[in-house]
């Protein structure tokens, strides 16, 4: 079925439009997305992650209460808010502190230690860095929410962009063969056939990282869905109840709680009681799978941190789920080095993609310029033939 011309015009200027506006912050997406596919090589060679020593494979894990405590002995003037043990580096457990209990996301100090010896390894700062500096460019600007929401709409205006592409480029296609450069035109057609080419065989690509990309900014929002849906409801009986006061019960148990509850499964991470994550009277002990897609699907079990007994324990509703399948995916963190280098050759191919856009427009717009000044110097011409 061919195109009418009317309708070819009308996605063109989609096209257009929505590729101009984007075009320069999706640039800046991709520049510092390059880093952040590797940022655990990167860390690793700028000696920013943290190594435990080698040990014998049948060396015990030191009690987490203790190295909480040892957390607390090395930042005495801070509060634990979270503990991570399910990380990517062996035998390291980090404790994620900060001033207040309910301080800002950024407002962080991480100490991160041996999980057996309890030894101190590195103290880095969550803040600061030149991998800090590209995340939070990458994610918010520097903005915070309202910058996350602006690049979730530029997302948005990207995938429109490539739709109306792919609309553009299959009536080409029925003209010309595909993957076709006319290296004998000018040098503007040369870089259309190209840009055009590269779209097309980047269009997969584009669309997962443009789309998990947008979900990824609505994490904030979701968030709150989750604390006013799912954990307002697990945590319903507490809602009248005192604050808790003096030391919490054991976090050994809590883990030990989690786990009988949820057989097979291994423990990524503990939320202490007053975090965005939990309620003021449990620990949130989040479990995951064991498989590369069910370790990202995490299941919370609150743990009354009084008594150590278990409260509820729910699966994540679904759009809790759609972020944290979102994130890796998005970095091209579900396949290991492979993956990760196959998703570092597609954003450079988008960046070739979104320069050449860029150089079609500014080349079009000086020709169409040129075209009017000398219909303007004509009709001049003719108005001065009477005179002379």
């Amino acid at each position: 079925m061919s195109i009418s011309k009317k309708t070819v015009r009308v996605w063109f200027e989609i096209h257009k439009w929505t590729s101009l506006i984007c075009t320069v912050f999706l640039l800046l997406l991709c520049l510092t997305g390059l880093p952040l596919i590797f940022h655990e090589e990167i860390e690793h060679l700028m000696g920013e992650a943290p190594e435990a020593i080698v040990m014998p494979a049948d060396t015990p894990k030191m009690a987490l209460d203790s190295i909480v405590a040892k957390a607390k002995h090395a930042r005495p003037d801070e509060v634990v808010r979270f503990v991570i043990l399910g990380g990517d580096l062996p035998n390291v457990i980090t404790v994620i502190m900060a001033d207040s209990i309910d301080a800002p996301p950024d407002n962080a100090n991480l100490v991160s230690m041996d999980d057996r010896s309890g030894e101190v390894l590195a103290q880095p700062k969550f803040n600061e860095g030149f991998m800090y500096i590209m995340f939070k460019l990458h994610v918010d600007l520097f903005a915070g929410i309202p910058g996350k929401l602006f690049l979730g709409f530029m997302g948005l205006l990207f995938v429109v962009a490539i739709i109306s592409g792919l609309m553009l480029y299959s009536p080409i296609m029925r003209k010309y063969n595909f993957g076709m450069v006319r290296t004998e035109k000018s040098p503007r057609i040369k870089w259309l056939d190209l840009h055009n080419v590269l779209g097309v065989v980047t269009v997969a690509w584009a669309l997962v990282v443009g789309l998990t990309g947008v979900i990824n900014t609505t994490s904030d929002i979701v968030l709150g869905m989750w604390q006013q849906g799912q954990l307002a409801e697990m945590i319903a009986p507490y809602k009248d109840a005192k604050p808790l006061t003096g030391e919490y019960s054991s976090l050994d148990t809590a883990v030990d709680v989690a786990l009988a509850a949820a057989p097979g499964m291994s423990t990524s991470i503990v939320a202490f009681p007053g975090t965005v994550f939990t309620s003021k009277h449990h620990y949130a002990v989040f479990v995951k799978g064991q498989t590369p897609l069910t370790e990202r699907l995490v299941k919370p079990a609150l743990i009354d941190a009084k008594n150590g007994e278990l409260t509820d324990m729910r699966a994540m509703p679904w759009y809790i789920n759609a972020i944290f399948i979102s994130q890796p995916l998005h970095f091209g963190d579900y396949g290991g080095l492979p993956l990760k280098i196959l998703w570092t050759i597609f954003d450079l191919i988008t960046i070739v993609v979104l320069i050449s856009g860029l150089y079609l427009w500014v080349v079009r717009r000086k020709a169409q310029s040129a075209q009017i000044t000398r219909l303007e110097e004509l009709e001049e011409e003719k108005t001065l033939e009477p005179a002379i």
